[in-house]
Formats: C-alpha cells, sequence, structure tokens
C-alpha cells in the first residue's frame, strides 16, 4: 500500500512514517519547514527498512494550491494513493480573551482546513479506485482545554468532518476515523505545554503514565489494514483511559 501522512518529519508523525514503513507500506510524507528533520526520517526509514519507498514533499497544508500541486506530483510518483493520515498541526496557546486574530486563523487553517484541503484533493483519486483510509489525528482538547480554544476548537472539527465523509463516502469504499491523541512527549508537547500537565497526566492517568508516538502508529497502521475496512466513522482514543484534559 501506498500511504501519505502529512506532518510527518518529526514527532508522532515520523513514528508513523516508520512504523508503516516497517508494516510493508510506501510512504509520501509532508513537512512544512524542517528539511534536515525530513530527511533524516527517510534516512532512519532507509536503514531499517530499504526496500520500502519513502518520499518527502515540503508542503503548507493551509494553501489549496500547493496542496493540489504536491499531491499531483506525488500521485504521479507512486502511481497510487491507497490511505492518507493527516497528522499536520500547530499549537498556539492563549487564553479566549487574549487570543489574537493570528493565533486563532494559524492553527484553524493549519489544523482542519489544511486536512480537508488535502482530503478534498484525494477523493476523486479514491473513488476512482473504489477504496481508500481517511485517518485524522485529533486530540483530548476536542472537548476543550483550558488555554487552547482554537486548538480545541480544530480538532473537535475534524470529528464532524470526518463523521460526515465517513457517511457520504463508505459505499464508495472508503473509510474515515480519527484517532484522538493523548498526552506524548514530543517537541510540540514540550515547547507549549507546561510542566503541570505532565504531572496532571501521571496523576490521572488511569495506567499512570504518558503515551508514546508509537502507541499512535500502531493504531495507524492497522486503521489502514484490510483487518479495519469495517471501522468507519469512529473515534478512537489512544490515551490511557484518561478522557479529558484539564
Amino acid at each position: 500500500m501506498n500511504v501519505l501522512i502529512t506532518g510527518g518529519s518529526r514527532g508522532i508523525g515520523r513514528a508513523m512514517v516508520q512504523r508503516l514503513a516497517a508494516g510493508g507500506h510506501n510512504v509520501a510524507f509532508t513537512y512544512a519547514n524542517n528539511e534536515q528533520a525530513a530527511q533524516e526520517t527517510i534516512a532512519q526509514v532507509a536503514a531499517a527498512c530499504p526496500e520500502r519507498t519513502v518520499k518527502a514533499y515540503l508542503l503548507d497544508v493551509k494553501k489549496t494550491e500547493q496542496v493540489e500541486s504536491v499531491i499531483g506530483t506525488i500521485i504521479d510518483e507512486f502511481e497510487e494513493i491507497q490511505a492518507v493520515v493527516n497528522n499536520a498541526a500547530v499549537v498556539k496557546n492563549n487564553a479566549a480573551v487574549l487570543m489574537s486574530n493570528e493565533e486563532w486563523d494559524e492553527v484553524i487553517a493549519t489544523n482542519l482546513t489544511g486536512p480537508f484541503y488535502v482530503i478534498r484533493t484525494l477523493l476523486m483519486h479514491f473513488i476512482s479506485n473504489r477504496k481508500g483510509k481517511i485517518i485524522n489525528i485529533s486530540s483530548l482538547a476536542q472537548t476543550g482545554c483550558s488555554g487552547q480554544v482554537n486548538y480545541a476548537a480544530s480538532k473537535a472539527g475534524l470529528i464532524g468532518m470526518t463523521q460526515t465523509l465517513a457517511k457520504e463516502y463508505g459505499a464508495k469504499g472508503i473509510t474515515a476515523n480519527v484517532v484522538t491523541v493523548g498526552y506524548v512527549p514530543t517537541d510540540m508537547t514540550k515547547d507549549n505545554l507546561v510542566d503541570s500537565l505532565h504531572k496532571f497526566w501521571l496523576q490521572h492517568c488511569p495506567i499512570k503514565k504518558v503515551g508514546s508516538a508509537e502507541d499512535i502508529a500502531n493504531l495507524a497502521n492497522f486503521l489502514i489494514s484490510e483487518e479495519a475496512n469495517f471501522i468507519n466513522g469512529e473515534v478512537i482514543r489512544v490515551s490511557g483511559g484518561l478522557t479529558y484534559a484539564p
């Protein structure tokens, strides 16, 4: 299978690129600006899975013209894409009363509008092939999270979009599901979340530990498989049993 992952150069995205390649898939992934990280991801996969094809593409998912152009190139080079994982996201935290238009617009455009552009561009390709797997990466913030009104809105929006796609295109052989991520230490969480969240997680998570990027990657690998063909329109938490954010 050939898979497209947005935001695949580091963190959870990199773990998914590595896991899917190890699972026998060829992977196209996008990155927003860090070419060095993208090349490191390619090198790591090449060392572990030299038989797999893995390529990186510079893409700003907020820009529809770029999305259409880059995905067109990916389809030309891979001939067919059977699954997409929308993982690219940004965080710009602030209290709602202090949040600027820029902070709101940047997060909504990247985390919600961007996945829509990617999916819309791929839909006719999936429809013509009578198959396609769509996975959108959300967060426990989807039910609300203090200081993240923009991020929470974007992640909640992914659920409505995904479940609509599941209803519209299930009969076309296309499934769409959401993976809701709990607290997973990555560069993004390190830079944007306070230390108290780590303590909160260890205190309230039923299994008393934080997650790993590999936990998310393992579920993504399952959801794109034939074994998951009857899973559609679902919101699946990978959170150790914790169901809310503070």
